[in-house]
């Protein structure tokens, strides 16, 4: 029997289960089941449960398991207990207040680059934003004045503020809408992580080259967008707003 999927292969949301049958006399029930946290916990999570309930919650016999540091192995329970809804969230990393008085902003410009930075200037360099699904993202203009950092992207060097400019020249180029794609599951370049997706054009201007394997900031990058008034953050699409449309 195939194991249960909890995310589309198409745009990575999370499927429901829409009919249940019995295999001894065929009933079958038909309904909008919702998936629980367990069913949606990757294949990294899962294996990282069976073996934290196997060791009785012994850390030191998971990292000996798994041939993992300690920090790792702590880092992946606290992502077990957030993909979970258990525990308290974690503390917030405190940052030094930015002065954003010289963040270099052209006001004129049409650009999403200087549009979000010019918001972000606005609001004392730190926002928080919201994904699709309601996740918070606190968002920081870095120092320099060219890139930003996100306490959900852990992915270094930061990224530039043109990385916006990029994905809306894909959607402008489609006609006002892409889809997000999947970086996850998928290599750049194979089914679900073309160039012609948003995560496949963000891993393009990053760098990345045909097979290899890429980050997917998507989910952080359309929530800025979306907070901007750039595009409409749809489930597995990106679209461009009515407002800016009628600035191009």
């Amino acid at each position: 029997m195939a194991q249960l999927l909890s995310k589309c292969p198409g745009c990575y949301e999370t499927l429901r289960i829409s009919a249940l049958q019995c295999p001894s006399c065929g009933l079958e029930l038909r309904n909008d089941f919702e998936l629980s946290p367990f069913d949606q916990l990757d294949e990294g999570q899962y294996r990282f449960l069976l073996s934290f309930l196997q060791s009785r919650g012994n850390l030191k016999e998971v990292q000996a398991e798994m041939q993992i540091s300690y920090p790792t192995a702590k880092k992946r329970l606290e992502e077990l207990l957030a993909a979970l809804h258990l525990g308290s969230p974690a503390k917030k990393e405190e940052r030094p207040e930015m002065d954003v008085s010289r963040l270099p902003v052209d006001y004129s410009s049409k650009k999403p680059s200087e549009i979000i930075k010019a918001k972000l200037k606005e609001h004392g360099g730190h926002v928080t934003v919201f994904t699709v699904r309601g996740l918070p993202c606190e968002i920081y203009a870095e120092p320099d004045g060219k890139t930003f950092s996100s306490d959900k992207l852990s992915l270094k060097p930061y990224y530039d503020y043109g990385v916006f400019d990029v994905i809306v020249d894909l959607l402008v180029r489609q006609g006002g809408r892409a889809r997000k794609g999947n970086g996850r599951n998928y290599k750049l370049g194979q089914p679900g992580c073309e160039e012609n997706t948003v995560v496949g054009a963000i891993a393009k201007y990053r760098g990345f080259q045909p097979g290899d394997s890429v980050y997917d900031p998507v989910f952080v990058l359309a929530a800025i967008l979306e907070w901007a008034g750039i595009v409409e953050n749809g489930r597995g699409e990106l679209i461009l707003s009515k407002s800016y449309e009628a600035l191009l």
